[in-house]
């Protein structure tokens, strides 16, 4: 595949180039900390963080389907990864990435783009809110200074362990985390120019150098970071290792591509351009594959660095290279000096970032709806927070699923009908007064998809008017879909048709319903005699060729003489459309 920037780059000139620029470097200066953040919280070294920035930022950018997107570590995998660290090591987080990568390719490929849109929103909101207070509650031993406590997979025994020892809290990690939380939230107040999170982390790291403070800090921790990129090497690959890291590759697949295509939408209202979500899922496919052979862990896009990006005047992938290489040339400069950087001055950066993801606003929104949305935002939230965003992302998509299938079937209604002769505007009203009905025909409206969300309710209803009638017309003409469950209830409703001596007629059939029954054979074995186009010329053709015998309501034993259904207007219709 090939570099697509053709489209994203017509009327490029030198001044967007040089406004190209100075927005990678200032997107470049904001990710610097938060890609070191970021890879600390998910468990693994910060420059995990770094090369996953430079390598994944790059092709996000050259191969994606936004002109300004900025990828690279975001606080939305920090939940997945640092469990996948804990439970599979360092060799398989790479690994997940790179499949997860391949599985983003294929979405792009299966233009499954659009689908991830479906998505409900209280799910996204939920896993959204869960992983603020994941990745929130995981910097409280950062702040305070705790050090040398177990890691749990489970966020309540994490939590159980930081409050239990609290006692032990490090009075200068606690100084320096306020020194750094102070810089990150007056900056902004000050000048835009030099980011909050870049202000706190230097603060910070000269606090604790010139005062000689004891607290932990990534060298300490982590050792220093390398002045360069790692030549790439592939992970460790065997069949059982494919398996094993098979689940959450496909949760951080998913994760990707909700985070980074909300991360399109968003910039394209900030823009006013619009993006390619299936050649951005390929993009970031791409993008994560490469990070995996260069030690980098899986990105997606960065809202609040494509935020930034568009307010620095970006407006082309060529400032997102310009952020990679950015970092690459502060790595390669300034690595040695990186190892003084406290984690306590890095502990706010990540709990001011979980606060902006917690989605307050959104949470209290969604609690004003309806009970089922509240009830899938409250289980998704738990799920994420106290099992695992696995099985937070799968109840997630089952609930997507669940809710369409709920929601299609709710709209799917069936109606019991008579032809309108009071007002000719209307073909049909609907029958409120069973007393008042046809004893010898019913005519059925059906209004939305015949599938199998709808299909056992439609077939209860129809099979329920049969034993008291001779005629059935079902009127098809607002049934967009039949799916094979819809099929067989209506060979179900055919098969108790002959069986009762019923005779079946379809109406309005529309294109796609036409094809299923044809290729089923069920069209010929309903007759292709009783099917019509529209619901007029079916009652003329029962009137003129069926007798149905003696009417329940009257003495008359010839159908066309039924005074009942003379009442009803029928007959008058049919006589009207004759003439």
């Amino acid at each position: 595949m090939g570099i697509r920037l053709h489209g994203r780059m017509d009327g490029y000139n030198a001044e967007r180039f040089r406004k190209d620029v100075m927005a990678g470097v200032i997107v470049g200066i904001v990710a610097l900390p938060l890609a070191m953040a970021f890879a600390i919280a998910s468990g693994v070294s910060p420059d995990h963080g770094l090369y996953t920035a430079i390598v994944a930022g790059a092709a996000i950018s050259i191969f994606g389907g936004s002109r300004v997107q900025i990828g690279g570590p975001t606080g939305a995998m920090v939940a997945i990864l640092s469990v996948v660290v804990l439970q599979y090591g360092l060799n398989n987080l790479f690994l997940a990435g790179m499949v997860a990568g391949i599985m983003l390719i294929l979405m792009g490929v299966l233009r499954a783009g659009a689908l991830i849109r479906f998505i409900p929103f209280p799910v996204t909101t939920g896993f959204t809110s869960g992983i603020a207070v994941i990745i929130f509650s995981g910097q409280i031993n950062n702040f305070f200074g705790l050090t040398g406590l177990p890691a749990h997979e489970q966020f309540h025994l994490n939590l159980k362990e930081s409050l239990t020892h609290l006692s032990g809290m490090n009075p200068y990690a606690v100084a320096t985390a306020f020194i750094a939380l102070a810089g990150i939230l007056m900056t902004p107040r000050i000048t835009k120019v030099i980011p909050g999170s870049l202000a706190g982390m230097l603060g910070a790291t000269v606090a604790v150098s010139l005062a000689g403070w004891s607290v932990e800090t990534i060298g300490s921790r982590f050792g220093g970071i390398p002045r360069t990129l790692p030549l790439p090497s592939l992970p460790h690959i065997s069949f059982s290792s494919l398996l094993f890291v098979l689940r959450p590759a496909f949760t951080i697949a998913v994760l990707g591509a909700v985070e980074s295509l909300l991360s399109c939408v968003v910039a394209d209202a900030k823009c006013g351009d619009r993006h390619d979500s299936n050649r951005e899922l390929i993009g970031q496919g791409i993008a994560n594959c490469l990070a995996s052979v260069f030690g980098g862990v899986p990105a997606t896009g960065a809202i609040a660095r494509t935020a930034t990006n568009i307010r620095s005047g970006g407006s082309s992938p060529v400032a997102g290279v310009v952020h990679a290489f950015t970092l690459l040339v502060i790595m390669m400069l300034f690595a040695p000096s990186a190892s003084r950087v406290p984690l306590a001055g890095l502990a706010p950066v990540l709990m001011v970032v979980a606060y902006n993801m917690s989605e307050v606003h959104q949470i209290k929104h969604i609690l004003k709806g309806t009970r089922s949305d509240i009830v899938v935002l409250a289980i998704t939230f738990f799920l994420t927070v106290f099992a695992d965003l696995t099985v937070a992302v799968e109840f997630g998509l089952l609930m997507a699923a669940v809710l369409f299938v709920k929601r299609m079937s709710d709209i799917h209604r069936i109606e019991k009908v008579l032809p309108d002769t009071s007002d000719p505007r209307k073909k049909v009203r609907a029958i409120h007064d069973e007393h008042n009905d046809c004893p010898q025909v019913t005519i059925l409206n059906v209004e939305g998809a015949l599938f199998f969300g709808a299909a056992t309710k439609f077939e209860q209803e129809v099979l329920s008017h049969l034993p008291l009638i001779r005629m059935l017309i079902i009127r098809m003409a607002r049934v967009p879909v039949i799916d094979a469950t819809g099929e067989r209830a209506l060979l179900t409703i055919a098969d108790a048709c002959r069986k009762n001596h019923v005779r079946m007629m379809i109406t309005g059939l529309q294109e796609q319903p036409i094809e299923v029954l044809e290729s089923t054979g069920l069209l010929d074995r309903i007759g292709r005699h009783n099917v019509f186009k529209r619901t007029g010329p079916a009652i003329d053709f029962a009137i003129s060729t069926m007798d149905l015998g003696i009417c329940s309501a009257c003495p008359f034993s010839a159908f066309r003489e039924c005074p009942d259904l003379k009442q009803r207007g029928i007959l008058e219709t049919a006589e009207a459309r004759r003439e």
